[in-house]
């Protein structure tokens, strides 16, 4: 990925393929889904802009043993139920206005050619070695079981009900085998091991490539250091084939075994880009997956799957001769709220349901404003999410074209003045253009969405200076009515460019308004003078909490609430399955200062790693801030954040003792304190 962009349009273009990881078709897209999709929609709409030739493509993931059961329930073929889905997924992305380029499905013919031409390859060069091996057995349903189809506990860290592959808790990998007191998910009995074949991919080959591959830059630094975990306990030899019943494609010169979906999944990427590339005669497949091609690829995913698209993935690719990706760009979780999606609280939100009561393109402009270039999990706070939007996108941004066009319409007949009345201020939001563009190359989209409302605010501070309403009212002052509200149109103008990717019906609909069409980046320099705008329709308008409400509401399931026991003595108590759903963290304290204003509060910074939180503590009568740095404490991870007087609590510290003086962190540190029940 080039460090400098050019947005000249008369610079060569870049070429540039885009996947998002597939989605698995077996269930509707829901929102945590949709920050990968908005994010890569939103590079791509970016790169497009700035003119160059970037395409998007994505598929359903079609293939494996749930699609293939969930299909037997249903009593319909398996293609049936890929198709169905398939569908749905397009429906659910266009409402979202996530614009793929091809949208195609694993289980498809170009797929099939592509799998096997991969695996003749690697068998050619004795890639592939034929194992006989124990493999968990369902009786009951005579079946062998997929790895995430036994749950137990882990062998590593004893985290219970964990995936027969890896802990979600420790981030482990191991065989179903190894699990601890392993379950079938089908049937609930206990496995049994009966001998199969299985062909393996020789990954442990290329660990030199792999180290030299995922350190030169094409992850996130903070993933290379996880994946150097991984190369110190050795990369495994991969699986991947699977028994009857299975549904997927048939390993050629066997009756019964099936490729791995994970070998066939990230082919699709190939795959879908081939099929477009069979309709539209601009595109070359071989171009672009030549194994030393100058075109760019770049994969969106999340970092749930970061291990098979920076390990098995690129081993594959080099193993067969075809060209690695230039980048793969990894993204955090969603969680609502502060805490992960509840079906109880209904805040699992479907696509569908979203667009059902609210404006896709607020979801869309909240994300950017969250969105970095790491991995860092994103938070949707449906509070925050109705403030953001009503003060930047309806008091800040559209506020600009309502307060003008007003004085254009009705005193100018809609004509905009012949020439521009503050030439300083114009160019300054015309050359913030080339620092937004980095940004968006970037993919550092919130401090992007920071600088173009800040212009916002300077464009709204110039109309507040220049006063068009007090202007009009004396006379022969036409003329600057119609200069003051022409400058203020070409700022809206000019936001409404660099907001383009972000929100295309949006500003889509201001060049209508404006009648001139926005089809490059550098439009931005080229002030609308002289020209005619049509009067103002409405642009967006604010949410209403009630709406938010009403989607809660239809999101909520009919799961049994937490059941909470009393005590004759009157004492609440709670399940372990309660207490379970707390996530404390062990955390280190970075920085800690004095709040203005507070009696007794601290701000402590406190690092989780990949994160940093801000947390408000009650300890000042315990602590001089200063003694704090350094120091570890306790932290309630997933607590909801709690809007205070002085700022955003982003969760608890626990501790113990009386108050006061006497508060004590729990940390390694004997002589540590903080505050009790902090937040």
């Amino acid at each position: 990925m080039p460090n400098s962009i050019s947005t000249d349009s008369a610079q060569p273009q870049r070429k540039i393929l885009v996947t998002g990881a597939l989605p698995y078709a077996n269930g509707a897209i829901h929102l945590g889904h949709l920050v990968e999709y908005i994010q890569a929609d939103i590079w791509v709409r970016f790169q497009k802009l700035i003119g160059n030739e970037c395409t998007y493509v994505c598929a359903s993931d079609a293939h494996g043993t749930p699609i293939m059961l969930r299909a037997r329930d249903e009593g319909i073929a398996p293609e049936n139920l890929v198709e169905r889905y398939r569908k749905e997924h397009s429906a659910d992305f266009a409402a979202f206005h996530i614009e793929f380029d091809n949208f195609h499905s694993t289980h498809s013919e170009e797929n099939r050619e592509l799998v096997e031409q991969v695996y003749g390859r690697l068998r050619a060069k004795s890639l592939i070695a034929s194992r006989t091996i124990e493999q968990a057995y369902d009786d009951d349903a005579k079946m062998f079981l997929p790895d995430r189809f036994v749950r137990g506990t882990c062998p590593s860290c004893g985290a219970e009900d964990q995936y027969g592959d890896s802990c979600e808790q420790c981030g482990s990998t191991y065989n179903p085998t190894e699990l601890i007191d392993a379950r079938s998910i089908i049937s609930g009995t206990a496995p049994v091991q009966k001998a199969s074949e299985h062909f393996f991919f020789k990954l442990s080959e290329f660990e030199q490539m792999l180290r030299e591959w995922t350190s030169s830059g094409v992850i996130d630094d903070g993933v290379a250091k996880k994946l150097g975990e991984w190369f110190e306990t050795g990369l495994k030899d991969w699986d991947i084939s699977r028994d009857e019943p299975y549904f997927g494609f048939r390993i050629p010169d066997t009756d019964n075994k099936y490729f791995y979906v994970w070998l066939d999944a990230p082919i699709g990427y190939l795959a879908s880009f081939k099929n477009l590339c069979d309709r539209r005669a601009e595109l070359n497949f071989d171009e672009y997956f030549a194994e030393q091609s100058d075109t760019e690829l770049y994969h969106f995913i999340g970092k749930d799957i970061v291990y098979f698209h920076t390990l098995f993935w690129p081993a594959v690719l080099e193993a067969a001769a075809i060209r690695k990706p230039s980048g793969v760009f990894i993204h955090g979780f969603l969680t609502v709220n502060g805490q992960k999606m509840s079906k109880s609280r209904g805040t699992f939100i479907s696509a569908q349901t979203f667009v059902d009561h609210l404006d896709p393109e607020t979801l869309r402009y909240y994300y950017a404003s969250k969105l970095g270039s790491n991995v860092d999990d994103i938070d949707l706070n449906l509070e925050d999410f109705v403030t953001r939007n009503n003060t930047d996108l309806v008091n800040k941004l559209v506020n600009i074209a309502s307060r003008c066009a007003g004085f254009i319409a009705k005193g100018h007949q809609g004509r905009l003045a012949p020439k521009i009345e503050n030439q300083a201020l114009f160019d300054s939001f015309v050359n913030a253009g080339d620092n937004i563009a980095q940004l968006y190359e970037q993919r550092n989209f919130s401090k992007a969405m920071r600088e173009i409302m800040a212009l916002a605010d300077q464009a709204n501070r110039y109309i507040d200076e220049r006063k068009p309403w007090v202007l009009a009212k004396q006379p022969d002052s036409a003329d600057d009515v119609q200069q003051v509200c022409t400058m203020g149109i070409n700022l809206f103008r000019i936001l409404m460019i660099y907001l383009k990717p972000v929100l295309p019906v949006m500003s889509h609909t201001a060049e209508e308004f404006l009648c001139a069409p926005i089809q490059h980046w550098d439009d931005r320099k080229t002030p609308l003078l002289n020209t005619t705008i049509h009067s103002y329709q409405a642009l967006m308008t604010r949410i209403d909490k009630k709406a938010v409400n009403k989607m809660i509401e239809a999101s909520v399931t009919n799961s049994s609430p937490a059941k909470v026991e009393t005590t004759e003595a009157g004492t609440n108590h709670i399940s372990i399955d309660d207490f379970l759903k707390v996530d404390l963290r062990i955390v280190d304290i970075i920085a800690a200062d004095h709040v203005d204003g507070a009696d007794s509060l601290i701000q402590i910074t406190v690092s989780l790693g990949e994160e940093s939180r801000s947390v408000f503590a009650g300890i000042k009568a315990a602590y001089d801030p200063a003694q704090l740095i350094g120091k570890q404490a306790v932290l309630v991870a997933n607590l909801k954040p709690r809007k205070m007087k002085f700022g955003v609590s982003e969760g608890m510290l626990l501790a113990a003792g009386p108050g006061g003086e006497d508060i004590y962190l729990i940390a390694p540190d004997n002589g540590a304190k903080a505050g009790m029940q902090v937040r």
